[in-house]
């Protein structure tokens, strides 16, 4: 880890101050390299170890050639909403050259977060966790993607042709990973889907993990020998090294319920290794669920339950005073000529209830603030005549 790394460890305990420059950084992969967005020079980006209750303030400084925020994906953020990061909604973008400080409060939150970009795409470079300390010996394990396009120029393009974005050209585990432990030990493994838009498979070959919390949460303890996470998710496993000390593939894929919708089809690998196993060849890849093994998905996500033990009660309201009823959807909307680049010639619009966002020039929350509350949305029904129902993937 690096000197900023501890640098944060040791002064958390105090309430920390840390600054984070967002820069341009060339990294070569698959053969060609490239500038991406990264924060103090690293991907993934540093890792933020805090305590319950801890306060961080991080200046954001932008060096980078584009709009960003950074938000702190998991923290509840009470009353707190101004560092929350989303763009748009509790702030407008840190410009090029700007500054900006974030007040990060830590409450109940247990477990595993991350901090990432909160603008277009680019937290599929800026990125990076900050595990709460346990007694185990522990690895923050970051799924993430990779393309050789320049992720700005593929936001536009996307944006611009109204069809779905181009498939990665790899997965990544950290980046570059091996994992190396010794036989007998258990170890915390902060797993986190880094991926833009894919859930993800995950296994380690002859190995079974013990999930035991999620997205800052314990979870009742289960055994599985895979996991199914989805994009901004954490997870966090214990891992027993309890096999014949040698290397193992760590390994992760895409999972795409949908039949028509195209996907990154690679495999990303890493490997677990005993001590004193340095020379051995791995042995073969996990048994990780097919890509469009729907039952697989919903068994891993079946077992997510809350601990709701004396310590992590749960207090869940029985009686319900208001209803509310949303639906999610991918639709299509006409374009001039079906010139767009989805089907039919057509525009691909997300929307909830037949409603989709579209970006003001003031942050919602600074309008709020000002009582300058003007929100502009394209509503479907508004475009009724035009258009012939949702997509539902």
């Amino acid at each position: 880890m690096s000197s900023i790394l501890f640098y944060v460890i040791f002064l958390l305990f105090f309430s920390c101050f840390m600054r984070s420059k967002v820069e341009e950084t060339p990294y070569k992969r698959l053969c060609s390299t490239k500038n991406i967005l990264t924060v103090n020079g690293q991907f993934p980006g540093p890792t933020l170890y805090a305590h319950a209750g801890n306060t961080i303030v991080v200046e954001v400084c932008n060096k980078g050639n584009r709009n960003i925020t950074i938000h702190w994906h998991g923290v509840k953020q009470q009353r707190n909403p101004w560092s929350d990061g989303p763009e748009y909604i509790t702030q407008c973008p840190i410009q090029p050259g700007a500054t900006f400080t974030q007040t990060i409060i830590f409450s109940s939150e247990e477990g595993t977060l991350w901090w990432h970009a909160h603008s277009e795409w680019d937290r599929a470079t800026v990125h990076a966790t900050y595990p709460f300390p346990k007694p185990h010996a522990e690895f923050p394990i970051i799924l993430g993607e990779w393309w050789k396009k320049d992720i700005g120029q593929l936001y536009n393009e996307t944006i611009q042709s109204g069809g779905d974005v181009n498939t990665s050209s790899a997965f990544l585990i950290n980046d570059t990973f091996k994992l190396i432990v010794d036989y007998g030990k258990t170890y915390l493994l902060r797993l986190i889907n880094s991926a833009v838009q894919e859930m993800m498979f995950f296994a380690i070959a002859n190995h079974n993990v013990t999930v035991v919390g999620s997205d800052a949460s314990y979870t009742k303890p289960f055994s599985t020998d895979y996991v199914t996470i989805s994009p901004g998710q954490t997870i966090d496993l214990l891992l027993n090294a309890d096999q014949i000390p040698n290397n193992y593939y760590i390994a992760a894929k895409a999972y795409v319920g949908g039949a028509v919708v195209p996907y990154d089809n690679t495999t990303t690998t890493a490997i677990l290794r005993y001590h004193g196993n340095s020379n051995s060849a791995p042995t073969a890849l996990p048994n990780i669920p097919s890509h469009n093994d729907t039952n697989a998905s919903v068994h891993f996500t079946s077992k997510l339950k809350s601990l709701a033990d004396k310590n992590h009660p749960v207090d869940v309201p029985h009686k319900i005073t208001t209803h509310l009823f949303f639906t999610l959807s991918v639709n299509l909307i006409p374009c001039p000529n079906n010139s767009c680049a989805g089907p039919l010639g057509r525009r691909f619009v997300a929307s909830v209830n037949n409603i989709s966002f579209v970006n003001p020039t003031i942050d919602i929350l600074q309008a709020y603030y000002y009582h300058e509350m003007t929100i502009r949305c394209i509503s479907m029904d508004s475009i009724s005549t035009l258009w012939d129902g949702g997509l539902e993937f």
